[in-house]
């Protein structure tokens, strides 16, 4: 097979607006490093960390470029997003079984390890190195996860960061069919998939979401839903929930402590609703709580996924696609909140 010297793709170029992404058809095609494969890719998911990074939202300082990217480092311009993808091996590294080539895979976004050598902290897709806002990308082979499924490849690419975010923090919480969950922020992508896999574990799940969306998480499993901005104490009761799987904190933070019953835990992994909130440190340690914050995978939690899509143990759900040229339609899309589960780019096959 001859592969091409240069590819279609996005870059971004910035922090900004949607200006900052910039779409082009003459990229240098990557080359695979030893402990590498290339991965043609064929669909590409989109994500808050997409339009966190873009707009520096992850930036601490006054300087949103010195520490705006998702491992609190300055970002290396241009850079390709994408995350989420679901791609070919077209080819490989001198360290990688040629067999190999041809395998349809996911790419596990969260990882350690860069050509064979372990990183001094971890690495996202997409932020530290090059991702799948493109026709090829390179990454080291044990995060490419070989998919045996009918699912098409866009259905495919709305799995992997949402998919194992929920799955990681329903991993480190230790959910279990004794748990009554609350799941905030649950249309989204990570959300929806905390719906599903906490209902896999056998888990009472109450799903938090506009009243629009509430039919659509009632037929994706949840037992129960209450609308976003009502009184959780009011509509629940104190002490009500074992777990609060939390993706929006925001000012009505203090009330997920109250429906927590003592001795239970909280496990967050995002804040689209405001990153600072009001903490009763005396609720903290007279409820013996346990709070989890989650970002980097656990071993083994992207392999149970993959595993949980090979055996048809969850479905996707896919909003809408776009072409991959149509990104910042697919953004504005993606930040209006209209949609229930993902928003997917389709890339140029030629």
């Amino acid at each position: 097979m001859t592969l091409p010297t240069k590819m279609k793709g996005v870059q971004l170029i910035g922090h900004g607006d949607l200006d900052m992404l910039q779409y082009k058809e003459d990229i240098t095609v990557p080359t695979p490093l030893a402990h590498q494969v290339l991965i043609k890719v064929a669909a590409a998911g989109v994500n808050n960390t997409d339009l966190n990074t873009r707009i520096g939202w992850y930036s601490k300082g006054d300087n949103n470029s010195d520490d705006a990217g998702w491992a609190g480092n300055a970002l290396k311009l241009p850079l390709i997003q994408g995350a989420d993808v679901c791609g070919y091996i077209v080819a490989v590294g001198d360290k990688v079984d040629a067999a190999r080539i041809g395998e349809r895979v996911l790419i596990e976004p969260s990882f350690h390890n860069w050509n064979g050598e372990t990183q001094t902290s971890p690495w996202y897709f997409g932020s530290e190195c090059n991702g799948g806002f493109a026709q090829y990308t390179v990454i080291d082979a044990q995060y490419a996860h070989v998919l045996n499924s009918s699912m098409s490849d866009q259905e495919l690419a709305s799995f992997p960061c949402s998919y194992s975010t929920a799955e990681n923090m329903l991993t480190r919480s230790q959910v279990n069919a004794q748990d009554t969950v609350l799941i905030t922020g649950a249309s989204g992508g990570v959300g929806s998939a905390a719906v599903q896999l906490a209902k896999l574990r056998g888990a009472k799940v109450i799903a938090v979401t506009s009243p629009n969306k509430q039919q659509a998480l009632l037929d994706l499993g949840a037992d129960q839903v209450v609308a976003r901005g009502d009184d959780l104490v009011a509509s629940l009761g104190e002490n009500s929930v074992s777990l609060v799987v939390d993706l929006v904190a925001g000012s009505q933070w203090p009330q997920f402590l109250q429906i927590l019953k003592p001795g239970s835990r909280y496990v967050v992994s995002g804040a689209i609703d405001g990153p600072l909130v009001e903490l009763d440190v005396r609720t903290l340690y007279l409820k013996d709580l346990s709070f989890f914050g989650c970002t980097t995978l656990q071993a083994g939690v992207f392999s149970n996924l993959v595993g949980y899509i090979n055996d048809n143990k969850i479905r996707p759900l896919l909003a809408q696609t776009f072409p991959l040229r149509d990104i910042k339609a697919a953004q504005q899309a993606f930040a209006s909140k209209q949609h229930i589960g993902k928003i997917v780019l389709e890339v140029p096959q030629d």
